[in-house]
């Protein structure tokens, strides 16, 4: 049993040391100019090693993504929202979430990732943020899908900025400039 936790515990080393350097890497490099090779020699861990865990840096990328989006959906499903204010706390969820990622979010979502995780970030918010707002505002269903899609990806704009401006602004405030312009219009401000 002892030795099973230990190779288990080595396991997970090697998974972090691996997560770790490509995120490193995506600071400075392109994900397609991204190499096992460089991976491996950041990790100080062999090729096999790597390959015996993923089947390419980009199937690392994408477990990097999966964890994260599952960790933030448990995270969102830890709250009770309800009421009115539904819709500002979630966004402020989300984006307390995002910002105690900062570092992370920011690299999976510059343009050297060239990763899908905004587009599932794009799902999880639409899941939480939008559901709730449409159900409030009784929107036709033939605008639904278009009213989502502007809202969720001006939201996920402001975030780029926020942590490009190394989160000027806190959570609340941001939540209730998403909320205030999604409810009001830009002319609100």
């Amino acid at each position: 049993m002892v030795t099973s936790q230990k190779l288990d515990r080595r396991k997970k080393y090697t998974q972090m040391v691996l997560k770790q350097s490509l995120m490193e890497l995506l600071k400075e490099k392109q994900m397609s100019t991204i190499t096992v090779k460089e991976i491996c020699a950041l990790a100080d861990v062999n090729r096999s090693t790597f390959y015996a865990h993923y089947t390419n840096h980009f199937d690392l990328l994408a477990q990097i993504e999966n964890e994260f989006i599952d960790d933030m959906t448990m995270y969102l499903q830890s709250y009770n929202f309800e009421g009115g204010e539904a819709a500002l706390q979630i966004s402020e969820k989300i984006i307390s979430y995002f910002g105690s990622k900062f570092e992370e979010c920011q690299t999976l979502l510059s343009d050297y990732s060239g990763s899908s995780f905004e587009k599932k970030v794009r799902q999880v918010a639409q899941t939480y943020m939008v559901t709730n707002w449409m159900e409030i505002s009784h929107m036709d269903e033939d605008i639904l899908e278009y009213a989502s899609a502007f809202i969720v990806s001006g939201s996920i704009e402001m975030m780029k900025v926020w942590l490009q401006n190394d989160m000027d602004k806190t959570p609340k405030e941001m939540a209730a400039i998403i909320t205030n312009i999604v409810n009001k219009g830009v002319g609100s401000y």
